[in-house]
């Protein structure tokens, strides 16, 4: 019992710690508030100054120094792109109960490393979804965030402490954990500079010695027949893209994919077209590859670097009519665009973006951080995966 206490006391001193901002937690989620509606961030030693609307945008005003581009760079990696929001966050919280329900079985890998932190480790998972790991290991203690309010909600109604949060911008002071995990998390982000940030986040709120886990989605895939139910995206997503309106499949005139750039992440992609996806990834993907099938029936591509090289896909979720809610999210979502009916199937069609990642980009994320050393990799579930020690 004395043990219990200890433990217990040492977690409630951590948890109330936890956010900078103040905030408030029901039914154990947490939100931060920030009161009024703008906030004018002042720039040192200069008139000019970036403010947040009551979106969470941030705005600059006025010419900025270099010092001040630089400030005003980092703010605008914590803003959310519209990709992200509506082919991530929408999404989520349309699909968050359907989800759930696929989600329980926990990854060998991530279990073994959970069930070796020491006793009483206070443990963040950073996009925890459902929460599927939150308490995986009985000896340690458990924090959960997610940018889906729907899903904390599902994380919350189980008895979790959970938080909604964004992955480039943690509510957590620093090093107040002993570790961190993000599981299936940084690939939803859009661009390199984001997906490095959250790097930075997991590696700042974790203390010395501290280890976080990483885990992506590869574009290496053991099952290679997925690819052909993605849908490839184009880097210039609005000139090359094929015909009027967006998002749509690249354009098999340009096959070299890179990373979506900085400079549009923010543009505003327009609705779907009301042709078939399925169609055009078909087509698609015959112009990519010129293929012959193999004793086993496998697809065998005639330029296989071609395909290595694109990382930005759709993948599409289908919520079974069953289980779409006639006059709520999903009805919303066929009236606007998000999603389509696939009769065929009898399920609402959600696209989800992702960012696949080639072999060696985790390692290339965390290359240049001075407080932190990789002291594991490893290819795991057609997953690219990392631990790293926080080393200052």
């Amino acid at each position: 019992m004395v043990f219990d206490a200890q433990r217990t006391t040492r977690c409630f001193y951590k948890f109330w710690e936890l956010c900078p901002l103040p905030f408030v937690n029901i039914r154990s989620v947490c939100h931060q508030v920030i009161s009024g509606t703008m906030k004018e961030i002042k720039v040192k030693g200069a008139s000019s100054l970036c403010t947040l609307g009551s979106d969470g945008e941030y705005n600059v005003q006025d010419s900025l120094s270099t010092s001040e581009d630089r400030i005003c760079s980092s703010l605008s990696v914590k803003v959310t792109p519209e990709l992200e929001k509506k082919y991530v966050h929408h999404v989520y919280d349309a699909i968050a109960p359907h989800f759930s329900s696929t989600r329980f079985a926990k990854w060998p890998k991530v279990a073994s490393f959970l069930n070796s932190l020491p006793l009483g480790s206070l443990v963040l998972d950073a996009g925890c979804g459902n929460g599927k790991y939150l308490g995986l290991n009985p000896d340690c203690f458990f924090v959960g965030c997610d940018i889906s309010a729907t899903l904390i909600k599902i994380c919350a109604d189980r008895g979790n402490e959970v938080f909604v949060a964004d992955a480039v911008n943690l509510p957590y002071r620093t090093g107040f954990s002993d570790a961190a995990i993000s599981i299936a998390v940084l690939h939803h982000l859009s661009t390199e500079k984001r997906r490095k940030k959250a790097i930075e986040e997991l590696v700042r709120v974790v203390k010395k010695g501290g280890l976080v886990l990483i885990t992506v989605w590869a574009v290496e895939q053991e099952d290679k027949s997925l690819l052909t139910k993605w849908t490839p995206l184009n880097q210039k997503y609005v000139e090359e893209w094929i015909g009027p309106g967006s998002p749509r499949i690249r354009s098999p005139s340009s096959l070299t994919l890179q990373s979506i750039p900085e400079t549009e992440e923010n543009r505003f992609l327009g609705e779907h077209g009301k042709d078939s996806k399925e169609n055009f990834t078909e087509r698609v993907w015959e112009s990519m590859c010129l293929t012959s099938k193999s004793e086993d029936n496998s697809v065998i591509s005639k330029d296989e670097k071609t395909i290595m090289d694109q990382q930005e896909y759709f993948v599409p979720w289908h919520l079974p009519y069953h289980r779409a809610e006639v006059s709520g999210a999903s009805a919303c979502a066929l009236a606007s665009g998000l999603a389509k009916k696939d009769d065929k199937k009898g399920a609402v069609v959600y696209n989800r973006y992702y960012h696949v990642f080639s072999e060696g980009e985790l390692e290339r994320l965390v290359s240049d951080m001075d407080n932190a050393v990789i002291v594991d990799r490893f290819f795991d579930k057609s997953n690219w995966c990392i631990i790293l020690e926080k080393t200052s």
